[in-house]
């Protein structure tokens, strides 16, 4: 069993047993959450698609470790101009395994 969640403004596929890097969310190591925005459910062959949401679908999640993402470098120049600027990006995460998606 599947579930397509929504957290961060970003969109997830998740499974059992996977675990997922995500935006950061505030929550302690080892914390339990339930994340309710679900935007589909499927099995196999069988797929229920939320409108927008699954109504009463969550999916249950434990936070492994939070982190930073490797350095995004970022670097800008305009040519005959005596102009250069470096700069960089590092994005927090966090790390959640899933343990069960209930519909």
């Amino acid at each position: 069993m599947y579930a397509v969640i929504k957290t961060g403004g970003k969109q997830y596929k998740v499974a059992v047993g996977e675990k997922i890097k995500v935006e950061q969310i505030a929550a302690d190591v080892g914390q339990d959450i339930v994340i309710d925005q679900v935007l589909a459910v499927g099995s196999g062959a069988d797929l229920t698609i939320g409108t927008p949401l699954v109504a009463g679908a969550t999916v249950q999640a434990t936070v492994v470790a939070h982190g930073r993402h490797d350095k995004v470098r970022i670097f800008k120049m305009r040519r005959r101009k005596h102009y250069q600027k470096r700069q960089g990006h590092r994005q927090n995460f966090t790390e959640l395994s899933i343990s069960a998606v209930n519909v």
